[in-house]
């Protein structure tokens, strides 16, 4: 059972099969797709396929998407994902529609995840995967207390050539 989480101005509820037309449109976007490993989508199935797989892997313990609200529209997508009890440690991901860029609602949705995971999952690391020139996201991880950890060289193929990534963790004190 995903929980839902409730910020400031924000509801996090599991994502579901009805959020596929709002993801479409946050990943439909060129600009928000930037620093993505996929380009943006031009066939709203593809989207839907994919909400549709990140359900599953939520229903078999490897996940956890909710879809960031605000009022009663998914303006973005917040995961932890790669999650591994064995280890206590899951990865992050984040992305929101470019109207909401600039108001911090990726730094509320995401601290709340941050503290969810420590606190009611009891992880003890949670690492994010970014694309090395995506300084809006390298901002946001260092305000969230994440430390740069090093440079995958060459990592992704985007748009037929080979981008690097960086990580960045942070281990729960």
């Amino acid at each position: 059972m995903v929980a839902i989480i409730e910020t400031e101005r924000l509801h996090l509820r599991p994502l579901s099969r009805g959020d596929s037309a709002a993801m479409f449109r946050i990943r439909s976007d060129p600009e928000t797709m930037r620093f993505w490993d996929w380009p943006a989508a031009k066939d709203a199935g593809v989207v839907a396929d994919t909400v549709a797989a990140q359900i599953d892997d939520m229903e078999a313990g490897r996940a956890i998407y909710w879809a960031v609200c605000l009022e009663d529209a998914a303006i973005g997508c917040c995961d932890l994902s790669e999650i591994d009890r064995h280890h206590a440690r899951a990865e992050m991901g984040y992305v929101f529609g470019r109207p909401y860029w600039g108001n911090g609602f990726a730094q509320e949705a995401m601290k709340a995840i941050v503290d969810y995971a420590f606190g009611t999952l009891g992880l003890e690391r949670l690492y994010a995967r970014i694309h090395a020139k995506n300084e809006a996201s390298r901002r946001l991880l260092t305000r969230l207390g994440f430390s740069y950890e090093g440079t995958l060289r060459g990592h992704v193929v985007r748009d037929g050539a080979r981008r690097d990534c960086q990580i960045y963790g942070l281990v729960r004190r």
